[in-house]
């Protein structure tokens, strides 16, 4: 018959989470990457926070408040939510814009203005892509020499 190592070879395992066992939601919005996409990680910026001043920060970040004032993010990727409403000069590596931006943007990357985003301003990159029913006024320059390299 069954000894005791098999019967207990033979049961499902409970997984058990430790505390410092990263836990990575599935349900996270959308930045244009697939749901259940690992995210490079960033900051957030809810839809009822408000932001008078410069934005600067080493890290991506996500935004789906209210910001007047300039926003600079080190070669890392801004992704404006389709509530949001920015009043600045952006500086970023890439720049996705799912709701409103007034103010010129200048990406080392690509500038993506999706279906119901709007830029009202001048871009400046190395890549940009304009969906159908998106919204742009304002001049572009595409240098491709401002695209990152590997080693960046």
């Amino acid at each position: 018959m069954w000894s005791k190592q098999q019967a207990a070879a033979a049961e499902p395992s409970a997984v058990s989470l430790s505390p410092s066992t990263p836990v990575v939601p599935f349900n996270q919005p959308s930045s244009g990457k697939p749901s259940g996409a690992p995210s490079r990680g960033g900051a957030r910026l809810g839809a009822s926070m408000q932001i008078k001043g410069e934005v600067t920060g080493t890290e991506d970040l996500h935004i789906d408040g209210i910001v007047e004032g300039p926003i600079r993010l080190k070669g890392h990727e801004l992704t404006v939510g389709p509530g949001a409403q920015l009043t600045s000069e952006i500086h970023a590596g890439d720049v996705v814009a799912f709701g409103k931006i007034m103010g010129n943007v200048h990406a080392r990357g690509r500038v993506d203005i999706k279906k119901d985003g709007s830029i009202t301003g001048d871009i400046a990159s190395a890549r940009i892509s304009i969906e159908e029913g998106a919204y742009f006024k304002g001049r572009i320059e595409i240098d491709p020499t401002k695209a990152p390299s590997a080693a960046d």
